[in-house]
């Protein structure tokens, strides 16, 4: 093969080898993360996903997840996107701004017990952050997935819990946080399969 065929190779590769580290150096805090959605959910919370463009398909994506788990025999856990609604979506752009488009329907839809969950590739959109913001206000849980050096998101004191796919390559950046919300979901339903590790028994 062509020398120069074989480099292209090796350095689309390494692209990947650096970020995909980085996300398992981070297990303990994606951990963390799963344990406080795990807890919501169980005391009756729901997590509410959005995004722009292609993140507004992650966002959608990570509720069917939940909704309507893959995998046979695990449970449906409530989760919406705010993506979806074009209606709403126009609307709201129509008489508040874009900024607002998320906002709204968090402080619409959502109440105190709930989760809410942006997706940001490089941590800069306002309706993301000024969404979480809400949330936060409100007293939810609060995530995002980002991407580069975390953007104004994952400086924010409004979020509790962040993962930076530490990338300047959207493709790349894409690729984590699909293996990130597969993360989170799978470990969420760890923490439920373990006994009392939710609701402690009683030990006689």
């Amino acid at each position: 093969m062509d020398q120069s065929v074989l480099a292209s190779v090796a350095e689309i590769f390494a692209r990947r080898t650096r970020p995909a580290r980085d996300l398992a150096l981070e297990a303990d805090a994606v951990a963390r993360a799963c344990h406080a959605m795990a807890r919501r959910f169980h005391d009756g919370g729901r997590l509410i996903v959005f995004g722009n463009g292609e993140a507004a398909t992650d966002a959608q994506h990570i509720a069917v997840e939940f909704v309507h788990p893959v995998i046979v025999g695990k449970r449906a856990l409530p989760s919406f996107s705010l993506t979806g609604d074009v209606a709403t979506i126009t609307g709201v752009a129509a008489g508040g701004g874009v900024d607002d488009v998320f906002a709204h329907q968090i402080r619409t839809l959502a109440v105190a017990e709930d989760m809410a969950l942006g997706v940001s590739p490089y941590g800069h959109c306002g309706n993301v952050l000024r969404a979480l913001e809400t949330a936060r206000w409100m007293g939810l849980l609060t995530l995002a997935l980002t991407g580069g050096d975390g953007g104004d998101i994952g400086r924010s004191p409004a979020v509790d819990h962040v993962v930076i796919a530490r990338s300047d390559d959207p493709r790349v950046i894409k690729e984590v946080h699909v293996t990130t919300y597969h993360i989170l979901w799978e470990l969420v339903h760890v923490f439920f399969e373990q006994p009392g590790v939710l609701a402690p028994r009683v030990v006689a």
